[in-house]
């Protein structure tokens, strides 16, 4: 069963402190690692975990109570060029960098994907965090309050994706209207531009974190 891009962030942070430290982390330090406001933040995401068949046994009160399955069928792998850093914040020019990653199969979906590295904290309370790696589906369209990788008069940044206006809809293009791009922090406002100045690159379908 397929996991949401933060879900599979947490269980990849599960395996690799593990691998580290013998044992799994505690909900303390999983709600600390992600940045959510409380414990019941974390434990919402390892329920998830445990009715996908990741995890088991979230629920209980021990400190360390949980216990990683290890998925039979590891999945397959595809390599796709990483085509530099996308800032999350204040956009920066798109870098084109002939360099490659291999990223699970089960994050693409139909169609050409590449990836970005993120620097930047506008997009944290998304769940996408400096050192990223996004996982970008190429597109010119993209759905309303979606994910996208756009480039605004030569700059690139990730943003949600708002088309404004009465031809916003599913799948629009950024075509004669206003475009917001949002952020997912609050410290930084709203990017708002004609959209004859945005060109989307891309929507996310994915994230990959590493530890360490």
């Amino acid at each position: 069963m397929d996991l949401t891009p933060k879900q599979r962030a947490v269980w990849q942070f599960l395996k690799d402190y593990r691998r580290e430290h013998g044992m799994p982390p505690s909900y303390e330090e999983i709600r600390q690692e992600f940045g959510f406001a409380s414990l019941n933040s974390a434990r919402k995401h390892l329920l998830q975990l445990h009715r996908k068949g990741f995890i088991r046994s979230p629920w209980k009160n021990q400190k360390r109570a949980l216990e990683i399955i290890e998925q039979e069928d590891a999945p397959k792998a595809a390599t796709l060029p990483l085509l530099g850093t996308v800032v999350a914040g204040v956009p920066v020019e798109a870098e084109e960098v002939p360099e490659s990653i291999d990223v699970p199969e089960s994050l693409l979906k139909r169609g050409e994907h590449f990836a970005l590295r993120v620097t930047g904290d506008s997009m944290i309370d998304d769940g996408i965090f400096e050192g990223d790696v996004l996982v970008v589906q190429r597109a010119s369209t993209a759905d309303s309050g979606a994910t996208v990788v756009a480039v605004v008069d030569g700059e690139a940044t990730v943003k949600r994706f708002f088309p404004m206006g009465p031809q916003a809809s599913q799948g629009s293009s950024p075509n004669g209207e206003k475009i917001e791009l949002r952020p997912a922090n609050e410290r930084y406002e709203s990017i708002m531009v004609d959209a004859d100045s945005v060109e989307l690159r891309g929507v996310v379908v994915g994230l990959m974190r590493t530890f360490g």
